[in-house]
């Protein structure tokens, strides 16, 4: 976190990273009110950022915005920020891995950047949600709705009694150009298989692969 220009108000950004859990046990303020308002601005900036770069329809705009801005994007944005190791967290929350829990996470990343637009503005606020989400953003816009074939080839899988769907990255730096490979295996069956810049990315071309040859 010390590297990106975060809230330079020490209330305000304790506030941020104090969960419910910690503030019920030690009566004091948690970061819900700040959750909600780094919600909206987080929305907004990258609704913003996807009608100015983008040229696609309001449907194909909401699929970008909303993939970037899940729970778990914003979890993994986060970690990046450091966010895990700082948040305070009660007793119960710290031993029941809460430090783990994208739910979590979301919230706490949502408010500090409620914190850093209450300190500092939007364009800080702009800044920093532009370079922790810009991987997401850019993989979203790349493929609008992509994220959702995870989710439909598993449910297809379940309900279809087939099993869940594993996956299987290999190549880490198989060039310089840092290509992953991914295969994703329904039951004994690999029914699928995708490469990527990155691992996510690599499973999603899997995952596509596999829902667009289910019948076949």
């Amino acid at each position: 976190m010390q590297s990106l220009d975060l809230p330079a108000d020490d209330a305000l950004l304790t506030t941020a990273l104090t969960h419910s859990s910690y503030a019920s046990e030690h009566d004091v303020g948690s970061n819900e009110r700040l959750e909600f308002l780094g919600d909206a601005v987080v929305g907004l900036v990258i609704a913003e950022r996807a009608y100015r770069e983008l040229q696609l329809a309001e449907g194909g705009l909401a699929q970008v915005r909303q993939a970037t801005v899940s729970e778990p994007s914003l979890a993994d944005a986060a970690r990046s920020l450091g966010i895990d190791e700082r948040i305070r967290l009660g007793h119960g929350e710290e031993t029941s891995g809460g430090r783990a829990k994208d739910s979590l996470l979301a919230d706490a990343y949502e408010a500090v950047i409620a914190a850093l637009y209450l300190d500092r503005g939007l364009e800080a606020a702009r800044q920093v949600v532009l370079s922790s989400l810009d991987a997401r953003f850019s993989t979203e816009a790349a493929h609008p709705g992509a994220s959702d074939v995870k989710s439909r080839l598993q449910e297809w899988a379940e309900a279809s009694g087939l099993g869940t769907p594993a996956y299987e990255v290999a190549g880490e730096g198989l060039s310089h150009a840092q290509r992953f490979l991914a295969s994703v295996r329904i039951g004994d069956r690999i029914v699928g298989t995708g490469e990527g810049s990155s691992k996510k990315a690599a499973e999603l071309a899997a995952a596509r692969a596999a829902w667009e040859g289910r019948d076949a």
